[in-house]
């Protein structure tokens, strides 16, 4: 039996999903995929990438590869008889409000089944909710404040870490430092005032206290601010062991910037990534920042051991030009976590793919990241993506902690 295209459109209007029998009864086989992201505005780069990286990983679905990932090695998903995964990319432009009704346009008009976002932790939080109203799976890439899992929220997943897990590899790298007798008694924290400067700052004040640390300056910006003046000045005056930024993009090219035209050079940087993980920051100001240490979720170092980095990471700069990154491997790895619980759940409807997605269990070495296990815990986090400390050295990045990953050993003090 032949179904009209209207009589589907009414089947889908009803129940916010066309049903796997019609749709392939119509012949399209597609799994609609929303991607919500900065593509406009100060931070456009980053919606530039992650569309680069989501585009690869959807590639990877869609054809058959001989790498060792979810979805790879078949071309589409033959749970739902090789359908094949078709993105549609929506501009948040770094507004949560934004964020949320691209996210309700994406479900109510586009149909998607699950939306993949969005790098600001601010528009995660937004998304989120109205992903939850639709029952409509939203997996979190990229968005690493804490408070996000702690919501209650059914159709929320983070594969990735978030800032309390990184923040307490940072700290046990600065542990580990000064275990070896470097001098670091002081630390300066400079962070954002969205959710996740607020966030990574609340969990580095803590951890601040509870390993004896002394925080010298606490100093909180406007997101966007014009200028940072005022704010690199106490940090000079400070004179910290350790600086500890949680910046995006643009204010981190801007207080770069600032600290050279004030004098300012921090003895260390232990950024909390975001803006210090992006290329466009290390185009600009990169020569002031040889030494500078971030946490990470990727290592591009590890594909000596996992060849399918390696064949991600030339397919993504045959996009992109660049290599991946933290922000850019998250994203690539979040679709494909999603597409396999799609594939098991052999369904386009939002409970039956929350519920493979809670069932998930995907080894370590099957993804392209440090992390041990990929699973989630009621709260839809994934309690082993173990971080690493990545060091930018003589134009390139390299993996400095943990031990049993790095490849080199720190620079340490950065600026003697």
């Amino acid at each position: 039996m032949i179904i009209s295209r209207r009589a589907a459109l009414i089947g889908a209007a009803t129940t916010g999903v066309l049903p796997v029998s019609k749709l392939l009864a119509q012949g399209t086989q597609e799994v609609v995929i929303g991607a919500i992201y900065p593509m406009s505005g100060s931070n456009a780069q980053v919606g530039v990438d992650a569309r680069h990286a989501l585009e690869t990983a959807a590639e990877i679905i869609n054809t058959a590869n001989a790498i060792d990932l979810p979805t790879a090695k078949a071309a589409g998903l033959p749970g739902l008889g090789g359908a094949k995964v078709r993105l549609v990319f929506a501009d948040h432009q770094a507004d949560p409000q934004k964020g949320r009704a691209e996210a309700e346009r994406l479900i109510t008009q586009d149909k998607v089944c699950s939306i993949v976002g969005a790098f600001h932790s601010s528009v995660s939080n937004t998304v989120s909710v109205a992903c939850e109203r639709y029952a409509v799976p939203y997996m979190c890439a990229d968005s690493s404040s804490p408070s996000l899992h702690r919501r209650n929220l059914k159709f929320f997943f983070r594969p990735a870490a978030h800032d309390e897990t990184f923040s307490k590899g940072m700290f046990d790298f600065l542990d580990a430092q000064r275990a070896a007798g470097k001098k670091i008694e002081t630390l300066a924290l400079f962070y954002e005032d969205t959710i996740f400067g607020t966030d990574s700052s609340n969990t580095q004040r803590k951890l601040a206290q509870e390993r004896g640390y002394k925080v010298t300056a606490d100093i909180k910006y406007r997101a966007n601010s014009p200028s940072l003046t005022a704010e690199v000045q106490q940090l000079k005056t400070a004179n910290a062991d350790v600086l500890l930024p949680s910046s995006y993009t643009t204010d981190a090219i801007l207080l770069v910037k600032t600290m050279g035209e004030l004098g300012y050079k921090p003895k260390n940087i232990v950024a909390q990534a975001a803006g210090f993980s992006e290329k466009a920051v290390f185009d600009a100001v990169g020569d002031k920042l040889d030494g500078l240490i971030s946490r990470a979720s990727f290592s591009l170092d590890m594909a000596a051991k996992r060849p399918s980095i390696s064949y991600v990471n030339d397919k993504f700069k045959a996009r992109a030009g660049r290599d991946l990154n933290d922000n850019t491997s998250r994203q690539f790895m979040a679709l494909l976590i999603l597409a396999d619980a799609i594939n098991r759940a052999k369904s386009l409807e939002g409970e039956k793919i929350r519920a493979a997605l809670a069932a998930t269990n995907i080894p370590g070495s099957e993804t392209i990241m440090p992390w041990a296990k990929v699973h989630f815990g009621p709260d839809g986090q994934n309690p082993d993506a173990d971080p690493v400390l990545i060091q930018y050295l003589g134009g390139k990045w390299v993996t400095v902690a943990p031990k049993d990953v790095a490849v080199a050993v720190a620079k340490w003090p950065m600026n003697p």
